[in-house]
């Protein structure tokens, strides 16, 4: 690291650099900052003619720095940057132009220590640590004052609980040994020979009972110890001297062992199995009304989850005679109109599928049940692996208070906003992610304390995963012990962003692991207070995006965003609700009525989402939730919003600092349960936060073909043009990254052209096959490819994004995605993607169970048939599985994710119905013709042909809770339709998976369309199993 000089803009963004050299707008102004791409080398950024010229600055063996300029310019070397930058403000040293202008590093406002914070103590920040031989009066002051300091404070506490001994230990040691102590970390002995005297003679007494106590203990451990034979055992490891702190740490080590040894050994005895238990969920009864020739029946289901039994009952208490097992309940279909309204498809004995229609009390019991019934299915797979679990994620900021005894609504999900049935409640997640700021508590203390309360609500022991700490900010993963072996690539890492970026009393922790085949990461951060400081707030977040070190090390161009599968941010980000302090009064008022969406509409993070400035392509569900700070402490009935200060009344508005956002891959089934804050933990002035998540995941795949006989797969990518928001003078390539490749692809160089907006358009005119290591479409259908372009000159990135091959499924499909670096949107990436397998149709996920039904078709009474067709046998709209009804209406949209709809695979359809590309260009060249397709909104499988409208009717909008926003949306591409108008069908028929046409499973064949044969017309028709 350089010392300070005018040009250096240390870790700046390559897009920040090239604001600053366009203010500057004359030619021959430099800067220079690090390098993006290479850890220890730097980038000299030039102007000239309104364009940016970027030369890489590399160290070599030596650590001497040379620039990479122009070929046939002999290369020279450097051994400090001030006398490179001197050398190249000559001329004709193989730049664009000799550096004339240096560009003024801008300082960045810094952030005030907050009065009111309690990182832990550290060490006066007035001693001067370049004491000299001459500076002897400047080194007594300065120990003057650190002892005047610390003796000013002791005045203030309450001494008469000491012994009068110890009292004057203290002062004793504030008035002469600290000194003493400062000078001998002056002069390089670090081990404050004052502290330790004093320690020893206050712990005089702690340190002989140590001593006597810790033999006992000792031979009472390697009593437990069953592993050893008796009367044989190690020799005595405690020391009779060393340091107390030393002594104390090793025998709280040995009082948590004993503990251990001494629960195992009795559990065992007794039969007692204290280790990994199983969740027992207790039997649930919901009260119905079963509608039926218009008359309302009252009906009772019992959910029996370990016996995998579905009750149909007419009283509470009369026979259970009638029931389904679990492999017979082939669907749940909840209606989006009448929001408790669920039909129940089930199979008979004589194999007919019938539909049962239910109205609960309220949609949170429709929910309770869809949930139990999932459970069920769940637990009584056949499948090795899950293919969708849950997540539980909760943000706390504990105000520097313990917990109180009772914390178990926080993780059942209980209070405000979105909140689960009580019928769910000793459902178990499969993650539980917990993260705490201004957390008073050792790490150990707070983690046994979740395990704990969670062993009580469901009866499981659960397993830690990681644990990371940032001073007072905390995350903690804990999983379901059955996944243990699950789980692997464990990172965690933290960012400071305190004051100078030095402090952690600010800042985030994170925890990155792989489950199975899916990625998944999560963020704590703790963002700096004050209404006023918004955009302190959006740099810590940058910050935090670019340092924070997750996930696969091979993504190193891309940031956390971009790395995992599905990323979760939570914490106290501290934005509030931008209203005049006048209005006070009235915003508490507003929260009392529960009238929320007027002031969420000052909600500075919504506010800078929209304007996408912060969290870019980040989801957040809606808020039915009031303002989580600042309430008294010990009520939940009164906020206190104002805070008396020197500088006079400081005002805390009740704002929603306590968030939690997603971000996913795009085409992966992720749905938000449960969203809210709790009523009854009131230790803090922040109420806890909590949200959960319903996550489908892939298996680490392990195909059944034979690598060497089976087919080849492959995937195409085409026609590739991005339009980049730079000034850079440079050229550009791509880099494909996925898990399913063997190594990283890259493109040749692309042809530029500049846009009259001064963006730059970058033709990529060669076809990329990309070589799956396996090409069965169960694997395949589940992976994403990492795009990111280039430039030449640096290798560094100019924006990132992600495709599904899910969207690829059936034939070519367009594709527009957005670009993104460092949190920011840097341009658009179009092209099109085709996908080649190997024979196989994928399984059924278990989110397919569950699906929501638009428009609600009129009921069969009870006779079989296909469950997705009404009266006039149109097929319905059926969406995949949101418990929780739309997404679409989360709180603070911002543009940019309305764009997302836009990034996604554009429909082939519309693409292809004009010879014009999806830029405009006429030059470009001609893509294969698809077949005509139809697409439902719910999922990437083939559906019964529909007619292809580019002017969808006016009619609600389509809810499309079950797959990521990130990439692929409403606009997602068609599948191909077995029929176009016009065309003959194929006489032969094929067999289909009922999944195809969203019905449900039953053992006879599908009924048969126009211009299809059938060897067997006397079968009825009923909705289709394949046919095998």
């Amino acid at each position: 690291m350089p010392s300070y000089q005018p040009w250096y803009h240390g870790n700046i963004t390559r897009s920040k650099a090239e604001d600053l050299l366009s203010k500057a707008a004359r030619d021959g102004s430099f800067l220079i900052r690090d390098s993006e791409s290479i850890q220890g080398a730097y980038a000299l950024c030039v102007l000239y003619q309104n364009c940016v010229y970027t030369y890489r600055i590399l160290p070599n063996e030596d650590k001497k720095l040379s620039v990479q300029a122009s070929e046939g310019v002999p290369i020279r070397f450097f051994t400090m940057l001030p006398e490179l930058v001197e050398a190249y403000y000559s001329p004709n040293m193989g730049l664009v132009t000799h550096l004339q202008y240096s560009v003024q590093w801008e300082e960045e406002v810094e952030e005030e220590p907050e009065q009111n914070s309690h990182p832990p103590q550290l060490p006066p920040r007035n001693i001067p640590l370049d004491v000299k031989d001459g500076d002897s009066k400047t080194s007594e002051q300065a120990s003057k004052s650190l002892s005047d300091i610390y003796l000013a404070k002791l005045q203030h506490m309450d001494l008469s609980i000491l012994p009068e001994e110890h009292e004057m230990a203290i002062q004793e040691y504030f008035r002469t040994s600290v000194c003493l102590d400062a000078e001998q970390v002056q002069n390089g002995n670090p081990n404050l020979p004052g502290l330790k005297k004093l320690i020893m003679a206050v712990c005089k007494n702690l340190n002989s009972e140590i001593s006597r106590v810790m033999p006992t203990l000792e031979v009472f451990h390697r009593t437990l110890d069953q592993q050893l034979s008796p009367g044989i055992g190690p020799k005595q490891n405690f020391c009779d001297s060393g340091p107390v702190s030393c002594r104390l740490e090793q025998l709280t080590k040995l009082l948590y062992s004993i503990e251990d040894k001494v629960k195992g050994s009795v559990f065992e005895y007794v039969g007692f199995d204290a280790g990994p238990r199983k969740s027992l969920i207790p039997v649930v009864t919901f009260e119905v009304k079963q509608e039926s020739l218009g008359i309302s029946t009252k009906m009772f289901l019992k959910v029996d989850i370990e016996s995998g039994k579905l009750y149909f009952k007419k009283s509470k208490d009369g026979p259970e005679d009638k029931y389904f097992v679990h492999n017979k309940i082939l669907q749940l279909v909840k209606s989006q109109k009448m929001h408790a309204k669920l039909v129940i498809a089930v199979e008979t004995e004589k194999e007919k599928v019938l539909r049962k229609e239910f109205v609960f009390d309220d949609t949170k019991k429709r929910e309770g049940f869809c949930q139990l019934l999932q459970q069920m299915k769940n637990k009584h797979s056949e499948k090795p692996e899950p293919d969708m679990i849950t997540v539980f994620v909760g943000t706390w900021n504990m105000g520097n208070a313990g917990p109180p005894p009772n914390i178990n609504s926080w993780f059942q999900c209980k209070g405000q906003g979105k909140t689960q049935d009580d019928t769910a409640d000793h459902i178990p997640h499969d993650f539980y992610v917990i993260g705490t700021q201004e957390d008073p508590l050792g790490e150990r203390e707070w983690a046994d304390t979740v395990k704990g309360v969670l062993r009580n609500i469901t009866n499981i022991s659960f397993k830690q995963v990681a644990i990371h700490t940032l001073w007072n900010i905390r995350i903690v993963v804990l999983a379901k012990p059955e996944h243990e072996n699950r789980i692997s690539h464990v990172f965690s890492d933290s960012v400071k962003t305190g004051i100078a970026n030095t402090l952690g009393n600010k800042g985030a922790v994170g925890v990155s692991f792989m489950f199975n085949g899916t990625s998944f990461g999560f963020v704590n951060s703790h963002l700096t207070s004050g209404s006023e400081k918004k955009l302190r707030r959006n740099q810590n977040y940058a910050s935090i995006l670019r340092f924070l070190n997750l996930g696969d090390k091979k993504l190193n161009p891309f940031d956390i965003t971009h790395r995992f599968t599905h990323l979760f941010w939570l914490g106290d980000l501290n934005y509030r609700v931008e209203m005049p302090s006048s209005e006070a009064e009235n915003i508490v008022s507003k929260i009392k009525q529960q009238q929320y969406q007027e002031l969420l509409t000052k909600d500075q993070l919504s506010m800078e989402r929209k304007e996408s400035k912060v969290f870019l392509h980040f989801a957040e569900e809606e808020i039915t939730f009031a303002p989580t700070y600042r309430f008294e402490r010990d009520t939940r009935e009164r906020y206190a919003y104002t805070k008396a200060k020197a500088t006079g009344t400081k005002y805390n508005l009740p704002s929603w600092c306590d968030r939690v956002l997603r971000k996913s891959y795009p085409l992966v089934h992720v749905v938000c349960q449960a969203y809210g804050c709790t009523n009854n933990i009131m230790t803090s002035d922040h109420s806890p936060v909590f949200a959960s998540f319903e996550v489908g995941v892939a298996s680490q795949y392990v195909s059944k073909q034979d690598p060497s006989s089976a087919p080849p797969g492959g995937i195409q990518i085409m026609n590739c043009v991005a339009i980049l928001s730079t000034k850079s003078k440079t050229k550009f390539f791509i880099e494909f990254h996925s898990s399913f490749l063997e190594k990283t692809v890259k493109t040749t160089e692309g042809e530029n052209s500049e846009h009259s907006d001064g963006s730059i358009k970058v033709w990529f005119g060669n076809q990329v096959e990309l070589t799956p290591i396996i090409s069965d479409p169960e694997y395949l259908l589940d992976q994403h490819i990492l795009i990111c372009v280039k430039s030449t000159d640096s290798d560094e990135s100019y924006g990132e994004g992600c495709v599904a091959l899910r969207a690829a499924e059936i034939s070519y499909t367009e594709f527009q995605i957005t670009l993104t670096h460092h949190g920011e949107k840097t341009g658009t990436l179009t092209g099109g993607i085709q996908l080649r397998t190997s024979e196989g149709k994928p399984t059924e996920k278990l989110y397919d169970f569950i699906k929501i039904e638009r428009d609600d078709p009129i009921t069969s009474k009870g006779k079989s048939g296909d469950l997705n067709k009404g009266e006039n046998g149109k097929t319905s709209e059926m969406f995949d599985n949101p418990l929780y009804g739309s997404v679409t209406k989360s709180h603070g949209r911002s543009k940019d994710q309305d764009q997302q709809q836009k990034d996604l695979l554009i429909p082939p359809d519309v693409l292809f119905g004009s010879s014009k590309t999806a830029d405009g260009d006429t030059d470009r060249p001609p893509v294969p013709t698809p077949r005509n397709r139809s697409y439902t909104c719910s999922e990437n499988k083939p559906q019964p042909p529909t007619p292809v409208s580019l002017h969808p009717p006016s009619q609600k909008k389509p809810v499309v809770p079950s797959r990521s926003e990130g990439g692929m949306g409403l606009s997602r591409p068609p599948l191909p339709a077995k029929s176009r108008p016009g065309v003959p069908e194929p006489q032969t028929p094929k067999p289909r998976d009922y999944r195809d046409t969203s019905e449900l499973t039953s053992k006879h064949r599908p009924p048969g369309r126009p211009g299809e044969s059938r060897k067997d017309s006397k079968e009825p028709t009923q909705t289709g199993r394949p046919v095998k």
